[in-house]
């Protein structure tokens, strides 16, 4: 079971609407035009049940089977970044600030390929919940949909969703069982001390050492809190005080992130850097507050899931495009909530030697479009089955 024939087939159609969601890019929440394009489209496929405004601008589909049987649900989020544009195509961004750089206008566009092959065959038994997730990049949608209830409404029993992955080959398809995406906590370290001035320090309680000391002893977390085999990161990404050369500010703050994949890891974590903020400010006389923001958990595979997917792949695009046992990776991915609901499992699909995600020259790949909706449909015919 290659590439979908007539999936292939719609190649070009698929490229026009990818190119026009990215002409189009929608932040967070905010994507009013992106999902009125998609409940457009899947009506076109005569889709008749559509449900709108799931998680403010989320569109959930559903397509029966010709028999009764399980329910899976596909995702794709829809979102944007707020950023510039810089790829120099012809279907550029037309939305000053916002940019398609990490490929959900793909992703929306394969699950719509699919949806039409999954409408017009329906040689499947059972059903198929579609559903296109607004605001990823950070808004949490996933959470959402789980939060309102998606799984239940609509008796989801497994969940599945792909991204694309740049410098992987074009084509080939990347899971594992288990941890594949880290989790994502962001932290903000607010230090009191004295001002006064610049040339008379010892009449003021400088919080700038302490900042600048503090940078240095959360990385103790990694190297000496945590087993060398264990996966953390903790990046101190912002740093802010002063106004001027002569006057020693009162206060300092620092800013960042902390990766992990387990619960202990992120709790140890989470532990550390409050100790070490709270005790650092004090050997410089000062005072420190911890803001800690638990984001998205890690994104777990299921073994079984993840096992099933791949044969899907290697089914599609051959064995030796596949891979089911790649490392896990720092990023995050809000899809991690709707697999601690359900069993499912998340997927790489390579789109070549491309600008990375998040940069501002990256650009979907239009070529890996007709595999990832072909991958999507046979995932759904192979997991409900027709009786002969």
């Amino acid at each position: 079971m290659p590439v979908i024939n007539s999936i292939a087939a719609e190649a070009d159609t698929l490229t026009e609407w990818r190119r026009h969601l990215h002409r189009h890019p929608e932040l967070l929440f905010d994507c009013v035009k992106t999902a009125a394009f998609v409940s457009e489209k899947l009506r076109s496929f005569g889709i008749s049940e559509i449900h709108e405004g799931v998680a403010q601008t989320g569109v959930v589909a559903v397509i029966e089977g010709r028999a009764p049987g399980r329910t899976i649900a596909l995702r794709a989020d829809m979102d944007a970044l707020p950023m510039e544009d810089l790829s120099g195509t012809e279907h550029a961004s037309t939305v000053p600030g916002m940019a398609h750089t990490c490929g959900h206008d793909g992703h929306t566009t394969m699950l719509l390929g699919a949806a039409k092959y999954l409408a017009e065959t329906r040689n499947f038994a059972g059903r198929v919940v579609l559903l296109f997730q607004p605001a990823e990049e950070g808004g949490g949608g996933g959470k959402v949909m789980v939060e309102e209830g998606v799984m239940d409404r609509f008796g989801v029993e497994e969940v599945y969703g792909i991204h694309n992955s740049p410098g992987e080959p074009e084509g080939h398809i990347l899971t594992a069982p288990g941890p594949l995406m880290a989790s994502a906590d962001e932290f903000r370290i607010e230090i009191a001390g004295q001002g006064g001035h610049g040339a008379e320090p010892h009449m003021s309680t400088d919080p700038v050492p302490a900042a600048a000391a503090m940078v240095g002893a959360l990385q103790t977390i990694v190297s000496r809190n945590v087993s060398a085999i264990d996966r953390l990161v903790v990046s101190v990404t912002e740093i802010h005080a002063g106004t001027a050369h002569n006057i020693i500010p009162g206060t300092a703050w620092l800013g960042g992130t902390v990766r992990s994949f387990s619960p202990e890891t992120r709790d140890l974590a989470e532990r550390r850097l409050r100790e070490i903020a709270e005790a650092q400010s004090a050997v410089y006389g000062c005072t420190a507050q911890v803001i800690y923001d638990r984001g998205y958990p890690p994104t777990v595979n299921h073994a079984a899931q993840a096992a099933f997917a791949a044969e899907v792949a290697r089914a599609v695009v051959g064995d030796d495009k596949v891979r089911d046992d790649i490392d896990p990776i720092m990023p995050a991915e809000d899809f991690s909530y709707m697999l601690e609901a359900r069993p499912g499992a998340y997927l790489f699909l390579g789109q070549g030697d491309t600008p990375n995600c998040h940069h501002p020259k990256y650009d979907f790949n239009d070529a890996i479009a007709p595999v990832g909706a072909s991958f999507f449909a046979r995932l759904v015919e192979t997991a409900l089955p027709l009786k002969s």
